[in-house]
């Protein structure tokens, strides 16, 4: 187990993690700090508490674009997939409609 320390909002936290996972740590941490900033910022005087709580809201909200974004792109795909399956059908029924044109054109043998 490794031992890292996290910068955020101008405080360190040191916290344990899986072995070579302290990068990525450190990249969100400075997710984290760059949004507590900004609420900072935005609301200076806040507690350290309150700032943190809106930097998690500020980032919960990305998410839920995100998440948004991803639903809508997955929807779209589904519906072309389903245009496909469609094509097809409308592939099949027509080439069922040929054949029986041409059946129907053929002279009848009993004629």
């Amino acid at each position: 187990m490794a031992e890292t320390t996290l910068h955020i909002a101008g405080r360190h936290y040191d916290i344990r993690c899986r072995d070579g996972e302290e990068a990525h740590l450190a990249q969100l941490a400075a997710m984290i700090d760059g949004k507590a900033r900004a609420a900072q910022q935005g609301m200076p005087g806040m507690t350290e508490v309150r700032n943190l709580l809106f930097a998690a809201l500020f980032l919960a909200d990305e998410v839920t674009d995100l998440r948004r974004e991803v639903a809508g792109r997955q929807e779209r795909l589904a519906l072309e997939t389903q245009d496909d399956d469609a094509a097809q059908a409308v592939e099949a029924l027509t080439a069922r409609i040929e054949k029986l044109r041409e059946r129907l054109a053929a002279p009848h043998a009993d004629a």
